[in-house]
């Protein structure tokens, strides 16, 4: 439940304008207490001058009046950048504008800046009072100011940035290999094995609530199997969607302390995450070719680099082997199964998805070709070659029904033909329906 909770916190903009503006109203405070206790000591800072109340009084108004409308004026473009990228790109990238650790510090600067400068300038009174201004609080918040100068300059930058696809598609990608790592590790640690399922019977444990599992916690579900000395089979994983009701495992041993501890540890949510979902993350990239061959954008060349930047991923999942369903105890017991994807199943999602809308862009069959080459190339497992194999088989059927013109279809035939023939099936030019319409 922790990491989870601590996962939305980080693709959020509360979390760290929050956590900073704390730290600047305890600095604040603390910069006050020692301006304060040098005065009271006949101590004076060198290089700083001595600032009147209404001086100081002045610099702090202006210096958070000015942060807090550049703030606003920052984040409506962001927010303006996000709605774009949503109607072109998918509304799932949102995510990574949101998550954007560069943006999410922008924010947290100007709103910390703000309320340093706001504390203490209520530690500013009138003259004759007999209260002194806080000359070195007054000149940390004109430094910051400098600072949030700087911030903005590099916030105009960054956010250019952010719209162009290129930098889209390196987020999504870097998610992807995250993800792919984390599920299909190419050195599985020893508490990470191959098993299968062995419980019989329906599953047991259902859901208190409806969503995605966004999150599941493996050691934490390890540990309560083995403190209640059974074995927890999943028949749901990261990605899935779940309603009330519906079930989550299949456990063998104490089925009250069991339920709960499958409660706690599979975390459902409103939306899915690229954190332990690979197809999650394969989805973003394949959906940003898919919109990049709708009307409205009509970009075969983005469609192109989405599935460049797919290959990436994919390439690794097909040259590993098969995502580690166990996961056991320090005594080597099996104590968790988790029903991860199957490379079968995400080389199919891909190629399901270009094949229903790419057959007729030829920048993006070519560079789907390209895909499967690759993963072709990678590929040692025969289950997986197999998969691949009819991918290719069934996207060469739509490419023939969709009649190109023979001095298109040719090439890309034979380029099909040759890519078949390395995984163990060559097409017969005499059978029906391998024929091209001119």
């Amino acid at each position: 439940m922790i990491s989870a909770w601590l996962s939305r916190a980080r693709e959020s903009f509360w979390f760290l304008p929050a956590v900073l503006g704390a730290v600047a109203l305890v600095a604040a405070r603390g910069m006050v207490v020692v301006d304060r206790t040098l005065q009271d000591a006949g101590i004076d800072v060198p290089l700083l001058d001595s600032l009147s109340a209404d001086g100081g009084r002045a610099v702090l108004t202006a210096i958070a009046g000015s942060v807090l409308t550049v703030a606003a004026t920052s984040f409506s473009i962001t927010i303006s950048v996000m709605a774009t990228t949503s109607s072109v790109y998918g509304p799932r990238l949102v995510r990574n504008f949101m998550a954007d650790r560069a943006n999410q510090w922008v924010l947290a600067t100007f709103t910390a800046t703000f309320l340093y400068a706001l504390v203490v300038l209520g530690d500013i009174q009138p003259q004759g009072s007999g209260e002194s201004v806080p000359t070195l609080a007054v000149h940390l918040a004109i430094v910051l100011a400098v600072v949030n100068v700087a911030v903005l300059v590099f916030f105009i930058h960054h956010i250019a940035q952010s719209v162009q696809v290129t930098t889209l598609e390196q987020r999504v990608r870097r998610e992807l290999e995250t993800a792919v790592d984390r599920v299909f590790p190419a050195d599985p640690a020893d508490h990470q094995v191959t098993t299968d399922t062995e419980l019989d019977g329906p599953p047991q444990v259902r859901a208190a609530g409806s969503g995605h599992v966004e999150h599941v916690d493996l050691a934490g579900l390890v540990r309560g199997a083995k403190a209640c000395d059974g074995r927890i089979e999943l028949v749901v994983g990261p990605g899935d969607h779940v309603i009330e009701g519906e079930p989550l495992a299949r456990v063998r041993g104490d089925l009250d302390g069991l339920t709960d501890v499958v409660r706690n540890g599979v975390v459902l949510g409103p939306a899915r995450t690229p954190h332990q979902d690979v197809g999650f993350a394969v989805q973003d990239l394949t959906e940003m070719a898919v919109r990049a061959l709708s009307l409205g954008a009509n970009d075969p060349y983005t469609a192109a680099s989405a599935l460049d930047a797919l290959g990436n991923g994919l390439v690794r999942v097909v040259s590993r082997e098969p995502a580690p369903r166990g996961r056991t105890d320090a005594d080597g017991t099996v104590r968790l199964v988790v029903p991860w994807p199957t490379a079968e199943e995400l080389v199919r999602s891909v190629v399901t998805a270009l094949r229903t809308y790419g057959v007729d862009a030829p920048v993006a069959l070519d560079a789907l070709l390209r895909l499967l080459e690759r993963l072709e190339d990678a590929a040692e497992r025969s289950a997986v070659r197999e998969a691949i194999r009819e991918q290719v088989e069934v996207l060469r059927a739509a490419y023939v029904a969709s009649e190109p013109l023979d001095a298109d279809a040719t090439p890309v035939l034979e380029r099909m033909d040759a890519l078949q023939g390395r995984l163990g099936n060559v097409p017969d030019p005499s059978t029906p329906g391998q024929g091209v319409a001119g």
